[in-house]
């Protein structure tokens, strides 16, 4: 029944807030003290900016990001921490807040997280700007400070995730996609950002360390595993319910469709192939399509890819000693393959 469903999306939520509840306990004083560090950097002299900043700040989600580089300071330092590694979570932010907003404008969708976006309450040329502003100030916060390590890592992040929306893009007409090519796509669209949190936090307490590049490998696991994750989510589960079928209405070329491309008949192929070029928007052949993906093993060769990048990331950060921030950041690998949306 409808009761029943809504009954199971509250009980998965209310579940899903105690995980991270859990998974922030170690860094909880940090975790404030940067939400009001993190409002100060984005203030303006602007009236009109500061409103929207504020709306910004006040619909924030989950915070994910930031958690990542204060689990992975304190994780490789003892629970060390400096002012740095302040300045990097707000960097993160104020950046990955500029691309959101961008995207909105790109994707043309007027709501982020069950609220308005800023393109759809101040129009396109607004919310542009306000991106273009966000990320110059995460630019100048790491310039002011002399922080020219941080400042390479984040940018480096910009220009991968870029590429990969582009690379995305260009594939997507052709949909002449290997697995390979999906791979390198979710590397830098997806990945290379929470590759980036997780550097940053171990530069921000040790520079030129070789915990730097541990964890940034640890991150980029993560995030191909977050990214596949995503992708099975259009197939739907039993526990959220009814396939979507948007990425394939939006032909986008995600793991169990390219495995299903790769390992079926000729005949079959060419039929996948003109159902997601001139089919995408029927609902009939959208529901056909996924069920032939789910027939051919597609989300099994999906799920067992995303637990491989799963288990190479816990065994990245094995040798740190034992202590709560690594027992959190592996709560939050676990979460990323389990979360429910």
């Amino acid at each position: 029944s409808t009761f029943a469903f809504i009954c199971l999306i509250l009980r998965l939520k209310h579940t899903h807030l105690k995980v991270i509840e859990r998974i922030k306990q170690p860094i909880s004083f940090e975790m404030e003290l940067f939400e009001k560090k993190f409002r100060l950097s984005m203030s303006s002299k602007v009236a009109l900016l500061n409103r929207i900043t504020h709306y910004i700040v006040n619909r924030k989600g989950k915070q994910m990001r930031p958690m990542f580089v204060f689990l992975s300071a304190k994780m490789v330092s003892n629970g060390e921490m400096s002012e740095r590694t302040y300045r990097g979570a707000s960097v993160i932010e104020l950046i990955h807040t500029a691309t959101l907003v961008h995207d909105d404008v790109v994707d043309d969708s007027n709501q982020r997280r069950s609220f308005f976006s800023i393109n759809a309450l101040w129009k396109n040329k607004i919310a542009v700007l306000v991106g273009d502003f966000l990320l110059s100030k995460g630019l100048l916060f790491c310039i002011d400070s002399n922080d020219f390590d941080l400042l390479k890592i984040i940018s480096v992040a910009v220009r991968e995730m870029s590429e990969g929306e582009l690379l995305q893009i260009e594939k997507a007409r052709s949909l002449d996609i290997t697995e390979e090519v999906y791979y390198n796509i979710i590397r830098q669209k997806t990945a290379t950002l929470i590759a980036a949190c997780c550097s940053l936090g171990a530069a921000s307490v040790k520079p030129n360390s070789n915990d730097i590049e541990t964890m940034r490998k640890f991150g980029e696991l993560i995030g191909m595993a977050f990214q596949i994750k995503d992708d099975l989510f259009d197939y739907g589960t039993r526990k959220i319910g009814k396939p979507t079928g948007i990425d394939i209405k939006d032909q986008k070329m995600t793991l169990p469709l390219i495995y299903t491309l790769n390992n079926c008949s000729k005949n079959k192929r060419d039929w996948l192939v003109n159902s997601i070029k001139r089919h995408n928007k029927d609902p009939k052949r959208v529901r056909e399509v996924i069920a032939f993906v789910k027939d051919s093993g597609g989300l099994d060769y999906a799920v067992l890819k995303m637990k491989d990048f799963q288990n190479q990331a816990l065994k990245l950060i094995q040798h740190y000693p034992n202590s709560s921030y690594k027992e959190a950041l592996e709560m939050m690998v676990n979460y990323v393959i389990d979360r429910n949306k």
